[in-house]
């Protein structure tokens, strides 16, 4: 707060020296006019040092000069309104240099395009790393898991005071996440219980999690007032830093809560943004910290803010060859999707725990549904890798993949949310929670981003994976992404069978009598329900090396 009474009070005093001229004649006259010049500097510098300290206080702007040159204008200019003989020319000079500053920094989008684009420019590959079938990935969504947490509010005490704050996905105790803080619900009950009493977490990757309440006092939160508003609390004590996004809550492995602001720097003038790290409140003591990218705590997973991420994913996609391009002719520019969840990037993360921001890339030419690559930025780097797939299919984009949603759904009104693109053996595919018209978690889509007509969904999402597996290999591809799997036939008789349903379908398991087990699915070969122990059978099926073989076609002799 001294600070920036000192900054107000400082620019205050500038705008009185170059406001108040050094003499007044008379207009008719052209005499000079007694005035008390001291007296005129003073009101001026006490009216213009209460508009900065209220300007500034409200809106937690930076307090670097840049950020003045607005107020520079105004000032010098008033001044060569007001200016007598003597100092006419040299406020007029000064009003012509505040005019080129302002005039500077407006331009700078027109010009720094090519540096924005050097400044987030991505490593380039062409695949992601096929994702484990053994792990979960973190796919509840989060509109779904927000409704868990309205429902289960009755856990907060003083209920009337609070509501659900904004949701975050994290690792916490090497477990994937959904935190929501507890905010108040307006400045009397801020007033009332000055602190909040904790917030709420909930599991990412199961979704039938139920949402847990943890105490824990929050005297610095977005919803409170005055000092304790956390983003006024870090302006204060941080005047110079350049924010870029929202404070976001972290919890580390203890279960302690933290709010934490990506800060960086300025392109060029006042535009642009490249993060260089992050600022840290103990959202009880307020105690600040600040650390850089390289020095980020290891419980903290978005250190980047998902607003500075997709900030980033448009100079790289627009700005590939300069502001003008990306205004007419558009050559080789790309649109960063906005189907993400927060700020629109989707956060997920890797089978090692490491969280990255996925975004897809699609034309600028309207009515194209095709993908152009996308990419993953670390989430606590800002480092970013763009895929561009595989040049030799065209894939479809995140919108393609909700539309199909919408149309095998179309009966039932239920929609997509959350589309993320992973590599499930070897195939580049969507997936995606379906959400009934509540917001109320339905199933999971598949779908292969380059043959869209291979599509699955079930209750979990290795429910669907398993008959997305059989799904890609009745297709034709096989589950590492080669041709190298060879199609066989075999005669076996059944020892054991176990059945399954997955979605609408069942799965089969049959161990025969060679040893061999097979898969089949009944949306591949309906008649498979029927199979039983005994029976002797005639598969035609891929050899792919693994303990369940796919099975493509089957014949049961026993039945025929």
């Amino acid at each position: 707060m001294i600070n920036l009474l000192i900054f107000s009070i400082i620019v205050g005093i500038v705008a009185s020296v170059i406001i108040v001229p050094l003499a007044m004649n008379n207009s008719e006259t052209k005499e000079p006019v007694k005035f008390n010049r001291w007296a005129a500097m003073a009101s001026t510098a006490t009216l213009f040092a209460i508009i900065v300290f209220v300007l500034y206080y409200v809106t937690n702007m930076d307090r670097n000069w840049t950020s003045l040159w607005v107020a520079l204008l105004v000032v010098t200019f008033l001044g060569v309104v007001v200016a007598g003989a003597k100092d006419r020319k040299p406020k007029i000079v000064l009003f012509l240099a505040a005019l080129a500053v302002g005039v500077y920094i407006l331009s700078a989008p027109l010009f720094n395009a090519d540096k924005k684009y050097k400044a987030v420019e991505m490593d380039q590959k062409v695949e992601i790393t096929a994702f484990d079938e053994t792990k979960t990935p973190a796919s509840v969504p989060p509109k779904f898991a927000r409704n868990k947490m309205k429902k289960a509010f009755g856990q907060v005490p003083n209920t009337s005071y609070y509501e659900l704050g904004s949701l975050q996905i994290q690792k916490v105790d090497n477990k994937f996440v959904y935190i929501a803080p507890v905010e108040f619900s307006g400045f009397f009950k801020w007033w009332n219980a000055k602190t909040t009493p904790g917030y709420f977490t909930m599991s990412a990757t199961d979704s039938s999690d139920n949402p847990k309440f943890v105490k824990a006092e929050m005297a610095y939160t977005p919803s409170s007032f005055f000092g304790k508003q956390v983003k006024r609390h870090m302006r204060m004590e941080t005047p110079n830093l350049i924010y870029y996004g929202d404070v976001q809550l972290e919890i580390d492995d203890d279960g302690k809560p933290f709010y934490i602001r990506s800060y960086g720097e300025f392109i060029t003038a006042r535009d642009g943004f490249d993060v260089k790290g992050i600022v840290m409140v103990d959202a009880m003591t307020g105690k600040v910290e600040k650390y850089a990218t390289s020095e980020v705590p290891a419980f903290v997973d978005g250190a980047v803010s998902p607003e500075a991420v997709s900030l980033q994913n448009s100079y790289f996609g627009n700005y590939i060859h300069g502001f003008w391009n990306s205004v007419v002719g558009k050559k080789d520019v790309k649109l960063p999707s906005d189907e993400g969840t927060e700020a629109n990037v989707s956060p997920i993360f890797d089978e090692n725990g490491h969280m990255y921001y996925f975004t897809d890339f699609t034309s600028p030419k309207e009515g194209v549904d095709s993908m152009l690559g996308y990419a993953l930025t670390d989430g606590r780097t800002g480092k970013a890798t763009y895929y561009t797939g595989n040049l030799e299919e065209s894939y479809m984009d995140s919108q393609g993949a909700l539309q199909i949603i919408e149309k095998k759904f179309i009966e039932k009104k239920w929609s997509g949310e959350m589309p993320v693109l992973y590599n499930f053996y070897g195939e580049a595919s969507w997936l995606t929670p379906v959400l009934d018209s509540n917001g109320f978690l339905q199933n999971y889509f598949i779908v292969s981003a380059a043959n869209p007509e291979i599509s699955v969904f079930g209750n979990t999402p290795n429910e669907a994976l398993k008959l997305y597996k059989t799904a890609i290999q009745r297709g034709g591809s096989t589950v590492d992404g080669s041709s190298n799997a060879e199609e066989d036939q075999a005669t076996v008789t059944v020892v054991r069978v176990f059945k399954e349903r997955v979605g609408d379908f069942t799965l089969v398991s049959i161990l025969s009598e060679d040893g061999r087990n097979f898969l089949v699915s009944s949306e591949t070969v309906p008649l498979s329900i029927y199979i039983q122990e005994g029976d002797q059978l005639q598969i035609t099926y891929m050899e792919t090396g693994e303990l369940f073989l796919p099975v493509k076609e089957l014949t049961n002799a026993s039945v025929e």
